[in-house]
């Protein structure tokens, strides 16, 4: 909780440092980078900063960190920050990086607002990244914590080498790998949804970073994932989703970071559920249909999915086979081109929920590019889905964070 004093000041002053957060973005990272230069190579996504996204999602955070601080004091935006802290973990972030970024944000600040900031608006913008850091600083020593309960080394976000050991062309551009812990140690546990950081160093000796989803039984002794290629369309290609599609083979080695991620289903639930993907937003959403038909779920599944055409449906038998094995599982897949007629799930088109029967009391879980996720927020929104009861998850930086409650 913000000081009285730090409140009304951070009260006053928000709408100018809010306005002016992208800027002040900007000037971080070239001030952090110019003085750190191995944090863009071997801990920031290149590419998220070559495209400006990552400064989106940072001022996006800050902003709406601030703003729930001086607009609804009593509540600690959680969701928020269980969010932050578990890619953070993820990437083995330790809390004294935290000081550094103090250091070139509120520089940053102090170079694009000048005069404006004062003593007393630096102390209370002071409160608020404090505040926030120590609140992701505490939920990433509980997850490191638990990672080192699994006999890795959660300091490094409980990075280790892991072994291919089997790789399958789904489509054209995504691949499936099989992996297992080189040293033959038992495979940490994880929960549908969850995801891991794989660093693969590239050609110019950068250490790269970047998270797949898990897929797949928990218990298993091996975990697998899938990789999408991405081509940047006018913008440089995925650095490290090619680097792992041209270079990595069976018997290959990677570093695999312990599995985080905080959308995960409810265990034991037999509330309906709705579990929505886009693309290779699909990856997870598998990992979910695995543990609901493990567990015998025996309430209402429906199942959205949305994809260019049905070949390049990523993994589409084994969604089709689980929820054929869920007692009320009903699937529905939007394809924009390629639908076929004969096949009693494709629809042609953008996903429309106008026919599809949502059962009251639905969790939904939504995993695809953001248009998708707000698109088919916006209609369960509109069919009386709680907004408490949809909850999403980016791959990459989140732009969402400020822009919704759920």
């Amino acid at each position: 909780m913000l000081s009285e004093q730090s409140a009304a000041t951070v009260r006053a002053t928000l709408p100018a440092v809010g306005g002016a957060l992208g800027e002040i973005s900007d000037r971080f990272y070239a001030g952090l980078f110019a003085a750190h230069p191995e944090l863009l190579r071997d801990l920031f996504n290149r590419g998220n900063q070559s495209s400006g996204t990552q400064r989106q999602a940072l001022a996006g955070a800050f902003a709406a960190f601030a703003t729930q601080l001086v607009e609804r004091p009593d509540v600690r935006p959680d969701a928020m920050l269980n969010r932050i802290a578990h890619k953070h973990a993820s990437l083995g972030i330790a809390p004294e990086q935290y000081p550094v970024v103090h250091q070139h944000l509120f520089a940053a600040i102090a170079d694009v607002l000048g005069e404006a900031i004062t003593p007393q608006v630096a102390a209370a913008w002071t409160e608020v990244y404090w505040l926030m850091a120590n609140a992701l600083i505490a939920i990433e020593k509980r997850l490191y914590a638990a990672s080192e309960a699994d006999g890795v080394d959660g300091g490094t976000g409980g990075r280790r080498a892991w072994e291919v050991v089997e790789r399958v062309e789904e489509t054209a551009d995504v691949a499936t790998f099989l992996i297992r812990p080189a040293d033959g140690s038992p495979a940490p546990a994880f929960r549908a949804g969850q995801y891991v950081s794989v660093r693969v160093e590239l050609p110019d000796g950068a250490l790269q970073t970047r998270q797949y989803s898990l897929i797949g039984a928990a218990g298993s002794s091996v975990r697998r994932i899938g990789v999408k290629r991405v081509h940047g369309g006018g913008a440089p290609d995925g650095e490290v989703s090619n680097h792992l599609h041209a270079r990595v083979r069976v018997g290959s080695t990677l570093e695999v970071s312990a599995p985080y991620g905080d959308l995960v289903l409810e265990a034991g639930s037999g509330a309906p559920v709705l579990l929505a993907s886009a693309g290779i937003g699909v990856t997870p959403i598998i990992a979910m249909l695995e543990q609901l038909v493990a567990s015998g779920h025996r309430g209402a599944v429906t199942v959205v999915h949305a994809d260019r055409s049905p070949e390049e449906h990523a993994l589409r038998e084994e969604h089709e086979g689980y929820v054929s094995k869920l007692a009320e599982g009903v699937a529905c897949f939007w394809y924009e081109r390629g639908a076929s007629a004969g096949h009693p799930v494709d629809r042609a088109g953008l996903v429309d929920l106008s026919g599809v029967v949502i059962a009251p009391g639905t969790r939904a879980y939504l995993c695809g590019p953001l248009p998708f996720m707000r698109a088919v927020r916006g209609q369960l929104l509109a069919k009386g889905v709680s907004p408490a009861d949809i909850h999403y998850e980016v791959f990459g930086p989140d732009l969402w964070l400020a822009t919704t409650d759920a």
